[in-house]
């Protein structure tokens, strides 16, 4: 070999070399062009910082965590690290490594119906959330994540177009499945994925988080595969009170678990975000508030649908009947601020049926809500406001007036068939539902006859109106000021004891006493009663008796050597019941 090939070979391999070191050199320049591109996507999203490289290794090697509260989809809540979107496929997926956490991990059951319910309206199959599952080796052959940093709540809006779906369905819920999560605070970003746009009402959304709500569409926009570093997912439904009519016609819920004073709380913190402080609550002394405060009605006014042809006559009326300014609002002339400072100093809100009767949330307590009903709308069948004004603690007073005078109404037969029109029927239907003095019962949501009646407007016949109006006002509760927004129920009660005597071979005795409950002590309590239960132990039938003593001997129906058991419960005006089965005692 000669020394000029030598020399040719070393340098073909030093050349080989340097285009092996330049090229894994550019390779990580690109990664590391990769990660930033990446990371500025990210912080596109937040303020909040993130380090790229740390995250693509972390759901890399943990894949994705999840675990949910609630036995059930229809009352569970589930956080995740780490959950992905992919927006092409417009699916949720959980990555499984070996180190991923799946609780409650249910197999195909996961999908009868679903994990859960994105919305806060119970069971509803268009609501549902599910994700899909790809090992997180499959993240290699998959466009490169973008994370979003912050803390999300990810849900559905039910309607954000009716104002009344906004503050039931979304708003409530959402602010009190925030309170039960420390993290999910005013840093944390709603996700918003049922796929409407902002809608009319986006401003209150915001009121939530400090940080805009992100909506469906706009997750493209910033990858084609965001992982939520954390996240919740599903919305607490306790303080829902109303039902629809999907399955049965709408009305209340059967088990109502908010009441008025969580209501409250809710909607001083909007108020507080709105800058908005009601008359009570400034720095004047109660006494001086007391002399200063003018008591005035409120209005709502309506200028497209279900109109009150004769506004101004109401208004008169009101103003003469009670000697009071009367001040009218509307929706689609005014800021929500300003609406909301007026309702919530007023005295009385007089409004035709709709979602603006939802804002008599923020009424003060002792307040009145009239509610306005067209022809043939049975006030009894449509309560959402009714429910929310007789939740305890709430302290308002509802009263319904409904026009009974069909040559006082217009309708619009005309009309598209969602603002009540009916000309696409068959005419036989259409002379039906005109011939018709009653909407019957029915569901949701697109019964003609219930439209057709309830986008009516109305001449409202002042004297039957003023009758109502009086009638009603005589069951107006006295509001007392200390009077406590909730209900404290009763502890348990103490020291039970029971005694058994042998009179003769066919008589005895049994004794039984017992201590106050601790909390007893500290309540101003009129009338305290205490239930007592005896049942014979291996029978099913029980005794059962109210005293008002803490120690009591019986003898009828108390056989000789038998054994007894006996519970004890404390009640407070005669229908608040305290725990129960805590006070079981075995007498012999």
């Amino acid at each position: 070999m000669t020394l000029g090939t030598l020399l040719n070979g070393l340098l073909v391999s030093v050349v080989a070399a340097l285009l092996w070191k330049y090229s894994k050199l550019s390779e990580h320049a690109a990664l590391l062009e990769d990660e930033l591109h990446m990371t500025r996507q990210s912080q596109e999203l937040s303020q909040a910082r993130i380090d790229y490289h740390v995250a693509l290794e972390s759901l890399q090697q943990h894949g994705t965590q999840m675990v949910c509260t609630g036995k059930m989809h229809t009352d569970r809540i589930c956080r995740f690290d780490y959950l992905c979107y992919c927006s092409d496929a417009e699916e949720f997926v959980f990555f499984h490594s070996n180190s991923s956490v799946m609780l409650p991990n249910l197999g195909s059951r996961r999908f009868q119906p679903a994990l859960l319910d994105l919305s806060s309206v119970e069971d509803h199959n268009t609501q549902y959330f599910n994700f899909l599952e790809l090992p997180v080796a499959a993240l290699k052959l998959m466009p490169k994540p973008v994370f979003v940093p912050d803390v999300t709540l990810i849900l559905n809006r039910f309607n954000p177009d009716n104002l009344m779906h906004v503050f039931h369905d979304d708003l409530l819920p959402a602010y009190y499945t925030m309170k039960q999560y420390s993290d999910l605070d005013d840093e944390a970003r709603l996700v918003f994925m049922e796929g409407w746009s902002e809608g009319p009402h986006f401003d209150l959304y915001r009121l939530l988080s400090s940080k805009q709500p992100l909506l469906k569409e706009q997750l493209k926009n910033f990858g084609k595969l965001m992982c939520f570093t954390k996240s919740y997912v599903g919305l607490s439904k306790m303080t829902t009170w109303y039902q629809y009519g999907f399955v049965q016609p709408q009305g209340p819920k059967a088990n109502i678990l908010v009441s008025g004073n969580e209501i409250r709380q809710f909607s001083k913190a909007l108020m507080d975000k709105m800058n908005i402080s009601r008359p009570q609550e400034s720095d004047a002394s109660a006494e001086d508030d007391k002399d200063k405060k003018e008591d005035y009605i409120v209005v709502f006014s309506r200028s497209t649908t279900r109109l009150i042809l004769n506004e101004a006559e109401l208004i008169m009326a009101l103003a003469q009947e009670f000697q009071m300014r009367v001040v009218t609002v509307s929706l689609e002339d005014q800021s929500y601020p300003s609406i909301i400072q007026v309702i919530s100093g007023a005295y009385m809100l007089v409004s035709m049926h709709g979602a603006q009767l939802i804002t008599s949330l923020f009424l003060p307590r002792g307040a009145v809500v009239v509610e306005l009903f067209p022809f043939a709308v049975n006030p009894e069948q449509y309560t959402p406001y009714k429910t929310l004004a007789s939740l305890p603690g709430m302290d308002l007073h509802y009263i319904s007036w409904r026009n009974s005078i069909e040559e006082n109404t217009i309708t619009h037969p005309d009309r598209p068939w969602e603002q009540g029109g009916i000309s696409h029927l068959e005419k036989v239907e259409q002379e039906r539902i005109q011939a018709s003095k009653d909407v019957p019962r029915h569901l949701c949501c697109r019964n003609p006859e219930w439209l057709f009646r309830i986008y009516q407007d109305t001449l409202v016949d002042i004297p039957s109106f003023l009758d109502t109006l009086k009638e009603g006002m005589k069951t107006k509760p006295i509001l007392k000021k200390s009077k406590t927004a909730t209900l404290v129920h009763p502890g348990r009660v103490r020291e039970p004891q029971c005694q058994t005597s042998v009179q003769t071979s066919n008589e005895a005795k049994l004794t039984v006493s017992w201590q106050i409950p601790w909390n007893l002590k500290f309540l101003k309590v009129r009338e305290v009663k205490y239930e007592v239960w005896i049942q014979e132990q291996g029978e099913n039938t029980y005794m059962p008796y109210i005293l008002p003593q803490q120690n009591y001997t019986f003898s009828e129906n108390i056989k000789p050597f038998t054994t007894y058991l006996v519970w004890v419960r404390c009640i407070f005006n005669k229908t608040l019941l305290g725990p129960f089965a805590d006070v079981l005692m075995f007498c012999s």
